[in-house]
């Protein structure tokens, strides 16, 4: 009978203390209560829980990957938009996260998809699409501030996808098409605007300098030349025409030849014109 007695006590005292000993990894942390009280944080490592007396609720301290799902928006220009997110968060305060909120992996879930809503409803569309990386700052400031209570650090907050209509789509491309080929007018004015200078400053050089035309119409005809072609140029230089350039403008003011003959001698005589009345 004794020794019945004495195995039930061993294998109490084995139960007591399987019951007893706790272990935790690295990444957990046991927030202790004690008769109902939170009576401190354990772990990690080997310790021991009183049965009945004492509960031991785990927390995970590693980061926590937060899905949010899609949320329907409507921007500041009144555009339906559908947005996903992802939320990165971790527990700084395990014993906070458990005495503080209910769930506080629902509760960020929740508040999340409530700050993303309100956050890129104050957005136009063309902000959504070009200034995400400001979005994902506000919304992470939004969410760790309300999160700081609860002993929770939101790490980071990402954007992951904007739907849009296909009509938007659609209105989108047309934009952009129309954007760049503003673009590429204004680049080809610019241009032509750059090489009217350059041909301006060119004709002023090689006005000062009537030599460098006549180099720089030689240099065409070896170009030319250079080509698989049957053209012959002949060059004709600018001072054989000059004179015959000379006589035909003298020709054109004086108003043509009849003009020249009243008013040229010829042979150092006088014309009709010239003679008087007794002449």
């Amino acid at each position: 009978m004794m020794l019945n007695f004495g195995a039930a006590i061993l294998v109490l005292i084995a139960i007591f203390l399987f019951a007893a000993i706790k272990i935790l990894p690295e990444y957990e942390r046991g927030v202790m209560f004690t008769l109902g009280r939170m009576t401190g944080v354990k772990g990690p490592g080997l310790f021991l829980v009183i049965p009945f007396i004492q509960k031991m609720i785990k927390v995970d301290m590693r980061v926590v990957v937060l899905d949010v799902p899609p949320q329907d928006v409507i921007s500041r220009d009144n555009v339906s938009v559908r947005v996903n997110a992802v939320v990165y968060f971790r527990v700084i305060e395990a014993d906070k996260a458990i005495v503080e909120v209910e769930h506080f992996y629902d509760a960020v879930s929740q508040l999340a998809q409530t700050t993303l809503r309100s956050v890129l409803g104050k957005h136009e569309l063309d902000e959504m699409l070009a200034e995400r990386d400001k979005l994902n700052a506000d919304i992470q400031e939004i969410l760790d501030r309300h999160t700081d209570a609860w002993g929770l650090k939101v790490a980071n907050v990402e954007i992951k996808q904007v739907d849009l209509d296909e009509s938007m789509t659609r209105a989108i491309a047309r934009q952009a098409e129309a954007e760049r080929a503003r673009r590429a007018k204004v680049i080809n004015a610019e241009g032509e605007m750059q090489a009217a200078e350059n041909l301006r400053g060119a004709a002023e050089q090689l006005a000062r300098e009537p030599q460098a035309l006549q180099l720089r119409y030689l240099q065409t005809l070896v170009d030319i030349a250079g080509e698989n072609n049957s053209t012959i140029v002949f060059p004709l230089p600018m001072d054989l025409i000059r004179p015959l350039m000379d006589l035909g403008d003298a020709f054109n003011a004086t108003g043509g030849p009849d003009e020249a003959n009243r008013t040229t001698p010829t042979n150092g005589t006088e014309t009709d014109a010239d003679r008087g009345p007794g002449g």
